[in-house]
Protein backbone atom coordinates (compact mmCIF):
# COMPACT_ATOMS: atom_id res chain seq x y z
CA UNK A 1 0.00 0.00 0.00
CA UNK A 2 1.27 3.60 -0.76
CA UNK A 3 0.98 6.45 1.90
CA UNK A 4 1.08 10.01 1.42
CA UNK A 5 1.97 12.82 3.92
CA UNK A 6 1.47 16.45 3.68
CA UNK A 7 3.72 19.32 5.88
CA UNK A 8 1.90 22.36 6.85
CA UNK A 9 5.28 24.72 7.74
CA UNK A 10 5.24 27.32 10.23
CA UNK A 11 7.99 29.00 11.61
CA UNK A 12 8.06 27.03 14.92
CA UNK A 13 5.88 24.26 14.25
CA UNK A 14 5.29 21.99 11.20
CA UNK A 15 1.78 20.23 11.08
CA UNK A 16 1.83 16.55 10.06
CA UNK A 17 -0.44 14.38 8.05
CA UNK A 18 -0.43 10.96 6.98
CA UNK A 19 -2.66 9.48 4.52
CA UNK A 20 -3.56 6.24 2.85
CA UNK A 21 -3.98 5.64 -0.73
CA UNK A 22 -7.64 5.44 0.11
CA UNK A 23 -7.88 8.49 1.60
CA UNK A 24 -7.96 7.36 4.85
CA UNK A 25 -5.80 9.95 8.09
CA UNK A 26 -3.68 7.50 9.41
CA UNK A 27 -1.69 10.21 11.40
CA UNK A 28 -1.72 13.52 12.52
CA UNK A 29 1.17 15.76 14.66
CA UNK A 30 2.91 19.15 15.39
CA UNK A 31 6.54 18.93 15.10
CA UNK A 32 9.12 21.54 15.53
CA UNK A 33 10.44 22.96 12.12
CA UNK A 34 13.88 21.62 11.62
CA UNK A 35 14.82 18.41 9.14
CA UNK A 36 16.00 16.22 12.45
CA UNK A 37 12.63 16.43 13.98
CA UNK A 38 10.57 16.17 10.64
CA UNK A 39 12.59 12.82 9.28
CA UNK A 40 12.29 11.30 12.91
CA UNK A 41 8.29 11.79 13.20
CA UNK A 42 8.44 10.32 9.68
CA UNK A 43 10.30 7.45 10.62
CA UNK A 44 8.47 6.43 13.83
CA UNK A 45 5.50 5.62 11.52
CA UNK A 46 7.52 2.78 10.27
CA UNK A 47 5.42 3.24 7.03
CA UNK A 48 7.11 3.72 3.11
CA UNK A 49 5.91 6.94 1.92
CA UNK A 50 5.80 7.34 -1.80
CA UNK A 51 5.36 11.22 -1.70
CA UNK A 52 6.00 13.91 1.11
CA UNK A 53 4.46 17.25 0.16
CA UNK A 54 4.97 20.90 1.54
CA UNK A 55 4.39 24.56 0.12
CA UNK A 56 7.20 26.40 -1.09
CA UNK A 57 8.43 29.14 1.07
CA UNK A 58 11.56 30.31 2.72
CA UNK A 59 11.87 27.40 4.89
CA UNK A 60 11.43 24.69 2.34
CA UNK A 61 14.74 24.88 0.98
CA UNK A 62 16.49 23.76 4.35
CA UNK A 63 13.97 21.09 5.47
CA UNK A 64 13.51 19.85 1.57
CA UNK A 65 17.46 19.14 1.83
CA UNK A 66 17.08 17.53 5.03
CA UNK A 67 14.38 15.32 4.50
CA UNK A 68 15.79 14.47 0.77
CA UNK A 69 19.66 13.90 2.54
CA UNK A 70 17.01 11.36 5.35
CA UNK A 71 15.83 9.53 1.92
CA UNK A 72 12.33 10.58 1.71
CA UNK A 73 10.35 11.41 -1.36
CA UNK A 74 10.05 15.00 -0.33
CA UNK A 75 8.33 17.62 -3.29
CA UNK A 76 7.93 21.36 -3.04
CA UNK A 77 4.83 22.27 -4.60
CA UNK A 78 3.83 25.41 -6.78
CA UNK A 79 1.97 27.50 -4.21
CA UNK A 80 -0.67 28.61 -7.02
CA UNK A 81 -1.81 25.50 -7.83
CA UNK A 82 -1.53 24.52 -3.91
CA UNK A 83 -4.38 27.15 -3.66
CA UNK A 84 -6.45 26.44 -6.12
CA UNK A 85 -6.94 22.58 -4.61
CA UNK A 86 -7.14 24.19 -1.68
CA UNK A 87 -9.89 26.88 -2.25
CA UNK A 88 -13.10 24.86 -1.50
CA UNK A 89 -12.15 24.45 2.33
CA UNK A 90 -13.85 26.27 4.62
CA UNK A 91 -11.90 26.32 7.63
CA UNK A 92 -8.19 27.11 7.84
CA UNK A 93 -6.03 25.73 9.96
CA UNK A 94 -2.60 24.07 10.09
CA UNK A 95 -4.00 20.88 10.86
CA UNK A 96 -6.63 21.19 8.20
CA UNK A 97 -3.81 22.76 5.73
CA UNK A 98 -1.40 19.61 6.43
CA UNK A 99 -4.78 17.24 5.36
CA UNK A 100 -5.05 18.91 2.28
CA UNK A 101 -1.51 19.01 1.00
CA UNK A 102 -1.71 15.10 1.99
CA UNK A 103 -4.65 14.90 -0.43
CA UNK A 104 -2.51 16.53 -2.96
CA UNK A 105 -0.45 14.51 -2.63
CA UNK A 106 -2.60 11.23 -3.13
CA UNK A 107 -4.69 12.43 -6.01
CA UNK A 108 -1.25 13.78 -7.68
CA UNK A 109 -2.73 17.20 -8.68
CA UNK A 110 -0.20 19.51 -7.84
CA UNK A 111 3.03 21.06 -9.70
CA UNK A 112 6.52 20.43 -8.18
CA UNK A 113 8.47 23.49 -7.75
CA UNK A 114 12.58 23.13 -8.68
CA UNK A 115 14.71 23.52 -5.33
CA UNK A 116 18.03 25.12 -6.01
CA UNK A 117 21.27 24.15 -5.34
CA UNK A 118 22.93 25.64 -2.15
CA UNK A 119 25.37 27.40 -4.98
CA UNK A 120 22.24 29.00 -6.99
CA UNK A 121 21.00 30.06 -3.23
CA UNK A 122 23.95 31.60 -2.03
CA UNK A 123 24.51 33.63 -5.68
CA UNK A 124 21.27 34.32 -5.13
CA UNK A 125 20.88 35.66 -1.74
CA UNK A 126 24.66 37.84 -2.67
CA UNK A 127 22.48 39.50 -5.90
CA UNK A 128 19.18 40.12 -3.51
CA UNK A 129 22.12 41.94 -1.12
CA UNK A 130 23.72 43.57 -3.62
CA UNK A 131 20.14 44.83 -5.46
CA UNK A 132 18.75 45.84 -1.57
CA UNK A 133 22.35 48.20 -1.38
CA UNK A 134 21.45 49.77 -4.70
CA UNK A 135 18.10 50.86 -3.48
CA UNK A 136 19.16 52.19 -0.22
CA UNK A 137 21.85 54.18 -2.19
CA UNK A 138 19.18 55.33 -4.13
CA UNK A 139 16.51 56.08 -1.40
CA UNK A 140 19.21 58.65 0.93
CA UNK A 141 19.65 60.22 -2.49
CA UNK A 142 16.06 61.11 -3.21
CA UNK A 143 15.31 61.83 0.75
CA UNK A 144 18.16 64.38 0.77
CA UNK A 145 17.18 66.15 -2.37
CA UNK A 146 13.40 65.85 -1.54
CA UNK A 147 14.29 67.72 1.94
CA UNK A 148 16.97 70.30 0.68
CA UNK A 149 13.89 71.45 -1.71
CA UNK A 150 12.31 72.64 0.73
CA UNK A 151 14.55 75.29 1.66
CA UNK A 152 15.23 75.93 -1.99
CA UNK A 153 18.21 74.53 -1.78
CA UNK A 154 18.63 72.27 -5.43
CA UNK A 155 21.44 69.65 -5.54
CA UNK A 156 20.95 69.01 -9.43
CA UNK A 157 22.56 66.70 -11.92
CA UNK A 158 25.63 65.89 -10.14
CA UNK A 159 27.66 62.52 -10.56
CA UNK A 160 27.56 60.18 -7.92
CA UNK A 161 30.79 60.96 -6.86
CA UNK A 162 30.40 64.61 -6.44
CA UNK A 163 26.80 64.28 -4.66
CA UNK A 164 28.04 64.44 -1.09
CA UNK A 165 30.55 67.32 -2.15
CA UNK A 166 27.27 69.37 -3.41
CA UNK A 167 24.71 68.31 -0.59
CA UNK A 168 27.26 69.94 1.72
CA UNK A 169 28.33 72.91 -0.22
CA UNK A 170 24.71 74.00 -0.16
CA UNK A 171 24.34 73.39 3.73
CA UNK A 172 27.37 74.82 4.65
CA UNK A 173 26.42 78.18 6.06
CA UNK A 174 23.03 76.75 7.98
CA UNK A 175 24.08 74.63 11.23
CA UNK A 176 20.51 73.13 11.25
CA UNK A 177 20.26 71.88 8.12
CA UNK A 178 24.45 70.96 8.42
CA UNK A 179 23.83 68.72 11.47
CA UNK A 180 20.95 66.58 9.88
CA UNK A 181 23.00 65.88 6.38
CA UNK A 182 26.03 64.90 7.83
CA UNK A 183 25.00 61.85 9.36
CA UNK A 184 22.75 61.14 6.29
CA UNK A 185 26.24 61.52 4.03
CA UNK A 186 28.23 59.51 6.17
CA UNK A 187 25.59 56.47 6.16
CA UNK A 188 25.55 56.67 1.95
CA UNK A 189 29.12 56.66 2.10
CA UNK A 190 29.08 53.46 3.86
CA UNK A 191 26.37 52.04 2.02
CA UNK A 192 28.51 52.70 -1.07
CA UNK A 193 31.47 51.31 0.61
CA UNK A 194 29.54 48.04 1.49
CA UNK A 195 27.97 47.63 -2.33
CA UNK A 196 31.01 47.66 -3.56
CA UNK A 197 32.54 44.82 -1.43
CA UNK A 198 29.23 42.80 -2.89
CA UNK A 199 30.01 44.17 -6.29
CA UNK A 200 33.10 42.79 -6.44
CA UNK A 201 31.93 39.68 -5.01
CA UNK A 202 29.41 39.24 -8.13
CA UNK A 203 32.13 40.17 -10.50
CA UNK A 204 34.98 37.27 -8.92
CA UNK A 205 31.73 34.67 -9.09
CA UNK A 206 30.73 35.69 -12.30
CA UNK A 207 34.32 35.54 -13.75
CA UNK A 208 35.26 32.03 -11.52
CA UNK A 209 32.21 30.60 -13.69
CA UNK A 210 32.75 29.57 -17.18
CA UNK A 211 29.17 29.40 -18.36
CA UNK A 212 28.93 33.31 -17.30
CA UNK A 213 31.97 34.45 -18.84
CA UNK A 214 30.14 32.65 -22.39
CA UNK A 215 27.07 34.59 -21.67
CA UNK A 216 29.18 37.83 -21.16
CA UNK A 217 30.19 37.61 -24.79
CA UNK A 218 26.47 38.60 -25.88
CA UNK A 219 25.97 41.98 -26.61
CA UNK A 220 24.07 43.64 -22.92
CA UNK A 221 25.08 40.95 -20.86
CA UNK A 222 27.19 41.73 -18.43
CA UNK A 223 28.48 39.80 -15.00
CA UNK A 224 24.79 40.76 -12.83
CA UNK A 225 22.50 39.53 -15.73
CA UNK A 226 24.75 36.34 -16.40
CA UNK A 227 24.93 35.35 -12.84
CA UNK A 228 21.05 36.11 -12.17
CA UNK A 229 20.63 33.80 -15.19
CA UNK A 230 22.37 31.52 -13.85
CA UNK A 231 21.29 30.86 -10.39
CA UNK A 232 17.32 31.53 -11.62
CA UNK A 233 18.18 28.55 -13.61
CA UNK A 234 20.09 26.17 -11.49
CA UNK A 235 19.80 23.49 -14.23
CA UNK A 236 19.37 23.30 -17.49
CA UNK A 237 18.41 19.98 -17.75
CA UNK A 238 14.88 20.78 -15.90
CA UNK A 239 13.80 22.45 -19.21
CA UNK A 240 13.40 19.83 -21.90
CA UNK A 241 12.93 22.87 -24.85
CA UNK A 242 15.11 25.93 -24.73
CA UNK A 243 11.87 28.51 -25.07
CA UNK A 244 10.41 27.15 -22.18
CA UNK A 245 12.12 29.38 -20.05
CA UNK A 246 10.08 32.54 -21.43
CA UNK A 247 6.60 31.89 -20.12
CA UNK A 248 8.52 30.36 -16.53
CA UNK A 249 10.17 33.85 -16.01
CA UNK A 250 6.52 35.52 -16.84
CA UNK A 251 7.83 36.95 -20.42
CA UNK A 252 4.90 35.38 -23.06
CA UNK A 253 2.21 37.08 -22.78
CA UNK A 254 -1.33 36.32 -21.18
CA UNK A 255 -4.23 34.33 -23.43
CA UNK A 256 -8.08 34.31 -22.57
CA UNK A 257 -9.84 32.59 -25.27
CA UNK A 258 -13.72 30.69 -24.71
CA UNK A 259 -15.49 30.24 -27.65
CA UNK A 260 -15.46 33.11 -30.13
CA UNK A 261 -13.04 35.01 -27.33
CA UNK A 262 -9.63 34.67 -28.39
CA UNK A 263 -7.71 37.22 -26.24
CA UNK A 264 -3.83 38.31 -25.61
CA UNK A 265 -3.21 40.61 -23.45
CA UNK A 266 0.60 41.96 -21.31
CA UNK A 267 3.20 39.42 -19.95
CA UNK A 268 1.97 37.53 -17.23
CA UNK A 269 4.92 38.53 -14.85
CA UNK A 270 5.38 35.24 -13.08
CA UNK A 271 8.14 33.48 -12.04
CA UNK A 272 11.45 35.12 -10.83
CA UNK A 273 10.88 38.81 -11.02
CA UNK A 274 14.13 39.99 -10.62
CA UNK A 275 15.67 37.34 -14.01
CA UNK A 276 13.08 39.23 -16.00
CA UNK A 277 14.05 42.39 -15.12
CA UNK A 278 17.73 42.07 -15.86
CA UNK A 279 16.82 40.58 -19.01
CA UNK A 280 14.73 43.29 -19.86
CA UNK A 281 17.59 45.46 -19.33
CA UNK A 282 20.26 43.27 -21.19
CA UNK A 283 17.86 43.28 -24.01
CA UNK A 284 17.39 47.56 -23.62
CA UNK A 285 21.21 48.27 -23.40
CA UNK A 286 21.64 45.41 -26.63
CA UNK A 287 18.79 47.80 -28.55
CA UNK A 288 20.67 51.22 -27.89
CA UNK A 289 24.29 50.73 -27.76
CA UNK A 290 24.97 46.94 -28.08
CA UNK A 291 27.18 45.92 -30.76
CA UNK A 292 25.28 44.96 -33.99
CA UNK A 293 24.56 40.71 -34.29
CA UNK A 294 21.70 39.09 -35.89
CA UNK A 295 19.84 38.94 -32.21
CA UNK A 296 20.27 42.51 -32.09
CA UNK A 297 18.93 43.20 -35.56
CA UNK A 298 16.08 40.73 -35.19
CA UNK A 299 14.97 42.85 -31.85
CA UNK A 300 15.38 46.06 -34.42
CA UNK A 301 12.88 44.78 -36.67
CA UNK A 302 10.51 44.21 -33.75
CA UNK A 303 10.96 47.97 -32.41
CA UNK A 304 9.87 49.13 -36.15
CA UNK A 305 6.94 47.11 -36.25
CA UNK A 306 5.95 47.37 -32.93
CA UNK A 307 7.46 49.92 -30.74
CA UNK A 308 10.29 49.83 -28.44
CA UNK A 309 8.46 48.69 -25.37
CA UNK A 310 7.25 45.10 -27.21
CA UNK A 311 10.39 44.84 -28.73
CA UNK A 312 12.54 45.34 -25.11
CA UNK A 313 10.43 42.30 -23.93
CA UNK A 314 10.81 40.11 -26.65
CA UNK A 315 14.56 40.66 -27.06
CA UNK A 316 14.85 39.71 -23.15
CA UNK A 317 12.30 36.37 -23.98
CA UNK A 318 14.71 35.64 -26.90
CA UNK A 319 17.84 36.30 -24.65
CA UNK A 320 16.77 33.81 -22.31
CA UNK A 321 15.63 31.26 -25.15
CA UNK A 322 19.43 31.89 -26.30
CA UNK A 323 21.20 31.80 -23.23
CA UNK A 324 19.63 28.51 -22.09
CA UNK A 325 20.80 26.79 -25.08
CA UNK A 326 24.15 27.81 -25.20
CA UNK A 327 24.14 25.96 -21.56
CA UNK A 328 22.29 22.91 -22.95
CA UNK A 329 24.22 22.44 -25.89
CA UNK A 330 27.66 24.11 -24.68
CA UNK A 331 27.96 26.35 -27.24
CA UNK A 332 29.31 29.82 -28.21
CA UNK A 333 27.16 33.20 -28.98
CA UNK A 334 26.66 32.91 -32.55
CA UNK A 335 27.16 36.49 -34.01
CA UNK A 336 25.75 35.91 -37.47
CA UNK A 337 25.86 37.89 -40.72
CA UNK A 338 25.90 41.55 -38.93
CA UNK A 339 29.31 41.06 -36.65
CA UNK A 340 31.23 42.93 -39.65
CA UNK A 341 29.14 45.65 -38.80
Amino acid sequence: MSYFAGLDIGLEYTAICIMAQEGEILHEAMVPSDPDSLSQSLRETGLLFKRIGMEACPLSQWLFDGLVNAGFPAICIEIRHLKAAMSAMTHKSDRNDARGIAQVMRTGWFRSVHVKSRMSQEARMLLTSRRMLVKKRGALESELRGSLKVFGLKIGKVTKKEFASRALELVEDQPALLAIVKPLLKLRAEVIKQLDVLHRMVLKAAKNDEMCRRWMKIPGVGPVVALTFRSAIDVPERFVKSRSVGPVLGLVPKKHQSGEVNRHGRITKRGDEMTRTMLYEAANTMLGRGRFCSLKVWGLKIKQQRGFKRAKVALARKLAVVMHAMWANGTEFRWGAAQAA
